[in-house]
């Protein structure tokens, strides 16, 4: 069926993750996503991930990951022909998103006052580390640079290794899904009013939002929040144990769960000792209460535990690494993974994640393969009217 964003049209303009990221998931609802990029290098994130031969190819993994569905065209926004061409494709669109510093698209004469002259009611998202005002709004973003300044660096790890970076783009990742959540409602509202939008998207303040309870624990309950490494704040126990085999996420955070963990494992003694009765009590002397369960966990291991466990009411779960996840039975069976057998420049299979969620109408996904660099300008610039001749002579000019 078609997506939910089908008849959308949306140009992307970003670069590395937040931006295209978020561009990802339009396109898996039905949008369709027009990566504009510059000639000869295109998207940075084109020659980034671990296989060097696909990065010299610029059909890097990072890029692969998540421009599935979209169509490519290279425009030199610093020529007038291609700015011309811009303007045309953006008369023919609903969406704009852009990653640029701010004030970069002003400067090309393409920023949101020129675009809504040219379509009053496009939605304009420009993505930013700091967002298009304050002391920082000037300063290069990278995601480590986001992670530290945001503090949650500071509560990643625990007392001996943190602050310790987060080990994936996190901040980045926040960034495009809160930008895709505010496209989608100026869209909505555009349906019902027919107004446009211009939407500021601060990387920082996205992930501060993301850490919650973190922030509330100092702003309401004035407690300065510390890193506990894998031990959960709010109870006990509650964090990462050894077993015989392997590692084990329990999380009995409510008494009854408690309760029941300590008769799986044989322990009930330990429901009734005063170190342990109470949630506070629990909370006070974690690190005793610890010891006590991994000496019972040694006898089996953690896929073992993680079985017993959920089936006795307690929740639980091995910790896995990438691999085997992706290859766990509810992953496969699900079918988050597209597989794509003909990428171009690409000479193997490529798998990327889909939408996080399901529809009852139609499962998010993308349409089609990461485009090569510039695959669509051609086709994309005659359905805006150019001639052959006028796309050659763009060609000569070095616009596209």
């Amino acid at each position: 069926m078609a997506g939910l964003l089908a008849g959308l049209r949306v140009l992307d303009l970003t670069n590395v993750l937040a931006g295209p990221f978020c561009c990802y998931q339009l396109a898996q609802l039905g949008a369709e996503v027009i990566k504009v990029e510059t000639p000869g290098t295109g998207d940075l994130a084109r020659q980034l991930g671990a296989d060097p031969e696909l990065n010299r190819r610029l059909m890097g993994a990072s890029f692969l990951a998540q421009n599935a569905g979209k169509r490519s065209i290279t425009l030199n926004l610093k020529n007038d022909k291609a700015r011309e061409a811009f303007t045309r494709l953006a008369k023919t669109s609903d969406v704009v998103v852009e990653n640029f510093r701010p004030g970069v698209m002003d400067r090309l004469g393409l920023g949101y006052d020129t675009l809504k002259g040219i379509k009053p009611d496009l939605i304009y998202c420009a993505i930013s580390g700091f967002g298009q005002d304050g002391p920082l709004k000037l300063n290069p973003a990278y995601d480590q640079i986001i992670q530290g300044l945001s503090g949650v660096m500071s509560v990643t790890g625990d007392a001996q290794s943190a602050p310790l970076r987060v080990g994936y783009p996190v901040a980045d990742t926040m960034g495009g899904i809160t930008a895709a959540y505010a496209i989608s409602v100026a869209l909505f509202r555009r349906e019902r009013t027919g107004e446009g939008e211009f939407i500021d998207v601060s990387m920082l303040e996205s992930t501060l939002v993301a850490m919650g309870w973190v922030v509330s624990n100092w702003l309401i309950a004035g407690v300065r929040p510390e890193p506990l490494g894998n031990e959960n704040m709010t109870a006990s126990p509650s964090g990462t144990f050894r077993t015989g085999d392997g590692l084990l996420n329990i999380a009995a955070n409510q008494q009854q769960q408690f309760e029941a963990l300590c008769r799986l494992i044989g322990r009930p003694e330990l429901v009734a000792d005063p170190r342990f009765a109470g949630r506070e009590d629990r909370k006070c002397n974690r690190f005793e209460l610890n010891k006590e369960i991994e000496q019972a966990l040694a006898v089996r291991s953690a896929k073992e535990w993680s079985a017993l466990m959920n089936d006795g009411g307690v929740p639980a779960g091995e910790v896995l690494d990438v691999p085997a996840v992706l290859e766990h039975p509810q992953i496969v069976g699900r079918g988050l993974l597209r597989t794509f057998t003909d990428v171009p420049d690409v000479d193997k299979d490529v798998s990327v994640v889909r939408s996080g969620f399901r529809l009852a109408s139609g499962d998010p996904a993308p349409a089609s393969p990461p485009p090569a660099l510039g695959a669509d300008t051609g086709s994309l610039l005659a359905e805006l009217g150019y001639s052959g001749s006028e796309i050659e002579a763009l060609a000569r000019d070095k616009a596209i």
